[in-house]
């Protein structure tokens, strides 16, 4: 059980053709993109006669050893760091997944989550179809392998017009690699090139690692293949007419590297942004900003800069404490929160402190920070959140808490200021986290405003109903 009252961050995927060290570096991508992922991770890789592959449960590193690198082979590979946010955490829901169909060996990872899975896979099962995971992924797999086109790209293009949601994916056979993304454009991708290799990665941090040079993101709606002869990208589109956009904007606020490029613009840049707009729209006497690290210690930044009030690191967090998966007592849990945060009493004794954090989902973690905070000295804590009150859970490929579970779905701000025990509390505003980026319009806010892109085949019973935009 994780004490991290966050939104889990989906899934990171990565591929690589035509390069001799390709399983290698697909290890360091993986690495790049390990935040995206802590459950399990996968590499497959293809010399252009088979496969090999390796899957295991934890980070990158652990399932990685030197021993299991050298037994995987080829100049192409993809590889998936899971986070589960359909099927369960389990060694058999490990990507990427291989199957066999009559074309030969298929791999595939992906980012995302099909809302309507279950649909399409009840259809399968009662044709015939016999599934070995609980993954929505494994559709696609089907919807390929049952596809009467010829041509490996045609197939992938029927199963993708069949299917809704989101998802950045990284397939391979034997002899090219691919990369898709949903016509909404969800979650992102990007292509670059390694000399004369391609790599596809889900963020440009993962290209920078392993310093490939990033070309492009995939367009929302974009089939890629890359193959020997030629060796270069060829792209498809699926889809006739394209849908409104709907990029995910918590992207920006907590799920990706602020190293990274994402969406036309720097996370780094955003986020910092929306640190700047927070102060102008709920400032407050104080003597210093800090942020809960690591994920709002740019907004931090942001509010600093633009309120004057000196920025400093009051909290010191612990980087090598893991997941823990022990059922402590509620004493034994509030110190487990001081394992990974400690407050640096230095910096908060005597003083009017700003919290700035990402987001609020349960409201029980930043009643904690506060807490720790306030034992640190602190004379006031005031808690500014650089994205608007977490309402509606996202079905889109992001585990958040259910519509019940979240704290500003049933209560007022106030409410949630005196539960967290802060002496004041702001979120940053819908329409200012919009004005923080380009083309605000192509962004999807449904965890916000409840407005929902993509309408469910079948709406999950615990949720309330869902506001269709």
């Amino acid at each position: 059980m994780q004490y991290d009252d966050k939104p889990k961050d989906e899934c990171g995927v990565f591929g690589i053709f035509g390069h001799p060290r390709a399983v290698e570096l697909t290890y360091l991508g993986l690495r790049a993109l390990q935040h995206r992922g802590q459950e399990s991770s996968g590499i497959v890789a293809s010399d252009g006669e088979k496969f090999t592959y390796h899957h295991g449960m934890g980070l990158v590193h652990s399932v990685f050893t030197p021993e299991v690198l050298a037994r995987l082979n080829g100049h192409i590979a993809i590889g998936h760091n899971r986070y589960s946010t359909a099927g369960e955490s389990t060694l058999e829901n490990a990507q990427p997944l291989v199957r066999n169909y009559k074309q030969g060996p298929l791999a595939l990872g992906h980012n995302g989550n099909l809302v309507n899975a279950l649909q399409i896979r009840n259809h399968l099962e009662n044709a015939g179809s016999i599934f070995s995971t609980s993954l929505d992924t494994e559709v696609i797999f089907h919807l390929i392998a049952h596809s009467r086109k010829q041509f490996l790209e045609d197939r992938i293009i029927d199963a993708l017009r069949r299917i809704e949601g989101a998802y950045s994916f990284v397939c391979m056979d034997k002899n090219t690699l691919i990369g898709a993304r949903d016509a909404h454009g969800f979650r992102p991708l990007w292509l670059g090139k390694l000399d004369d290799a391609y790599v596809l990665a889900s963020e440009t941090c993962a290209l920078d690692v392993i310093e490939a040079e990033p070309i492009r993101e995939i367009e929302p709606g974009e089939l890629v293949f890359t193959r020997s002869t030629p060796q270069a990208v060829k792209s498809f589109r699926f889809h006739q007419k394209q849908p409104k956009l709907s990029q995910c904007i918590f992207e920006y606020i907590y799920l990706a590297r602020h190293d990274s490029m994402m969406f036309g613009q720097g996370v780094n840049s955003t986020r910092r942004e929306f640190g700047r707009q927070l102060a102008r729209e709920h400032p407050v006497k104080a003597d210093v900003v800090i942020p809960v690290p690591d994920s709002a210690t740019i907004a931090a930044l942001g509010y600093a800069e633009e309120s004057g009030i000196p920025f400093d690191l009051g909290l010191s967090r612990n980087t090598f404490v893991g997941r823990s998966f022990m059922n402590p007592t509620p004493d034994i849990r509030e110190l487990m929160v001081k394992v990974k945060l400690n407050p640096v009493r230095d910096v908060l004794r005597g003083k009017r402190v700003v919290l700035v954090d990402d987001s609020i989902m349960r409201g029980t973690n930043s009643r904690k920070l506060i807490k720790i905070v306030r034992q640190g000295g602190a004379t006031a804590v005031h808690l500014r959140i650089a994205s608007p009150p977490n309402k509606f859970p996202c079905f889109y490929g992001v585990d958040t808490p259910t519509r019940g579970e979240l704290i500003a779905s049933s209560h007022t701000i106030d409410e949630v200021r005196k539960y967290i025990r802060a002496d004041s509390l702001g979120y940053l505003s819908i329409d200012g986290m919009l004005n923080s980026v380009k083309a605000s319009e192509d962004f999807c806010t449904t965890c916000f405003d409840g407005k929902y892109p993509i309408p469910f085949v079948e709406q999950p019973s615990e949720q309330l109903p869902l506001i269709v935009d």
